[in-house]
């Protein structure tokens, strides 16, 4: 515990990214979408969807964190600064607790705390996330089909 992973990739947040995601979520808010709308607020451009950085930043740490697990779900998500088009995000995260799991015996919990932060290091994105984990030797496998020749 208390061992930090630091996620390799980062990801530079498009605008056809946020229009898209704004819009298949149904989310009409013209502040993501409305350039002269956005032009009116204090940000005097488009804000990044709150909901498209979360995805993001969970994203990111999937290959380190939870590609061989559960979500059972996010508290304490705050968004301290706002992501714009054009920023590239990044992820790091620490283990703040793990335990065996009680009722799935090849499985354990483990709490995490994760970090999304701009280019310039500004934090735009903090959570705790609880997965319930495979232990090793137990996920499923990941099909390795064989070609036909």
């Amino acid at each position: 515990m208390g061992a930090v992973l630091h996620h390799p990739l980062g990801r530079t947040v498009s605008q056809t990214d946020n229009t898209w995601f704004t819009l298949l979520t149904a989310n009409t808010n013209p502040i993501h979408f409305d350039t002269v709308y956005a032009a009116q607020t204090e940000f005097k451009r488009p804000l990044v969807n709150s909901c498209f950085t979360l995805a993001l930043v969970v994203g990111l740490s999937v290959n380190d964190i939870s590609r061989n697990a559960v979500n059972l779900g996010w508290d304490e998500v705050r968004m301290p600064a706002p992501v714009f088009e054009g920023d590239t995000i990044y992820a790091q995260t620490e283990i703040l607790a793990k335990r065996e799991s009680k009722s799935r015996p090849h499985q354990g919990l483990v709490e995490v705390r994760t970090t999304g932060f701009k280019q310039d290091g500004t934090i735009v994105l903090t959570y705790r996330r609880s997965i319930l984990v495979y232990k090793r030797g137990f996920a499923p496998r990941i099909p390795t089909p064989a070609l036909k020749v």
